[in-house]
């Protein structure tokens, strides 16, 4: 199994519950776009990604070429946390869609893989 197996599993499971907020309307729930129409609201929230996905994917690949793990993918570890932490608590609010199974499974699913990876990162590193 590769080193970094977890962190590649919960970053995957990220980028799909990403597909799954479009499908949620995640922008009505984020303070600056819940302000704006759908198309609007989501033609934002979908470009957003663009130069998001931008940056981690060139920053990961230069990890990949140093041959280690680097701080961008210990801090997507911590990041699909908190990431969840702030999807449980703002779960009660009136237009959060993410309610099903499948979209808590994608939630929790980063988030464990994230943990997991960032544990491993600290016993084989920190305590070695």
């Amino acid at each position: 199994m590769s080193e970094n197996f977890f962190f590649w599993l919960g970053f995957s499971i990220l980028l799909v519950h990403e597909m799954d907020a479009v499908r949620l309307k995640e922008w009505r729930i984020l303070p600056v776009l819940a302000q704006l129409d759908d198309q609007r609201g989501f033609a934002l929230f979908t470009l957003a990604h663009v130069p998001i996905y931008t940056l981690l994917l060139m920053g990961l690949s230069s990890e990949i070429v140093a041959d280690g793990k680097g701080t961008l993918m210990l801090g997507l570890d911590w990041f699909m946390i908190v990431h969840a932490g702030l999807h449980f608590l703002l779960r009660n609010l009136p237009r959060n869609e993410f309610k099903t199974v499948f979209s808590w499974l994608l939630i929790g699913g980063a988030a464990g893989a994230g943990g997991i990876d960032a544990l491993l990162y600290y016993v084989t590193t920190v305590h070695s």
